[in-house]
């Protein structure tokens, strides 16, 4: 899009209301996701902070700095909710071989263990959202949060450029 449409449809009082109302909209969802998770990863002896770094974590060895982006987080809180996840025994820090001083952050047992504990509030649930939103809705939902997420990121890439 040309500058010029960029302007004028950023002066359109439907997309402005539109980005006011996905605006508010992903912030009560993040707020209800937050309620929800805290709540959840109590199962396992977690906070939601700290099952969405373990959890990354549980599928690869990632830098501190690699999880902030991809979570579009502050490095500073991933890196004091990782080292709090290390100090409790949940996970460990590794050599980087492809960098020396950024260190990797892995799951330990204790972390996979608590991790587990976690699954049957998340069945849950994934199951109450299935049943409201019918496959195709929840399908469709995911589909149009991860587009949002893409472009949101494009916007804030080409910013910092």
């Amino acid at each position: 899009m040309s500058p010029a449409a960029a302007r004028e449809t950023a002066s359109d009082p439907d997309a402005r209301e539109l980005l006011t109302r996905t605006a508010l909209g992903v912030f009560r969802l993040n707020g209800h996701f937050i309620t929800v998770s805290e709540r959840i990863a109590a199962d396992g002896g977690l906070t939601a902070a700290s099952w969405q770094v373990l959890g990354a974590v549980a599928r690869e060895a990632r830098t501190v700095s690699d999880l902030a982006r991809s979570m579009g987080l502050a490095r500073q809180s991933v890196q004091r909710t990782a080292d709090l996840l290390v100090r409790r025994g949940f996970a460990a820090y590794r050599p980087n071989p492809a960098h020396r001083r950024a260190k990797l952050l892995v799951a330990a047992d204790d972390g996979r263990a608590a991790l587990r504990l976690l699954d049957p509030g998340h069945t849950a649930l994934a199951a109450e959202l299935a049943d409201a939103l019918g496959p195709a809705g929840f399908a469709e939902t995911v589909r149009v949060l991860e587009r949002l997420g893409a472009v949101m990121t494009e916007l804030t890439e080409a910013e910092q450029a």
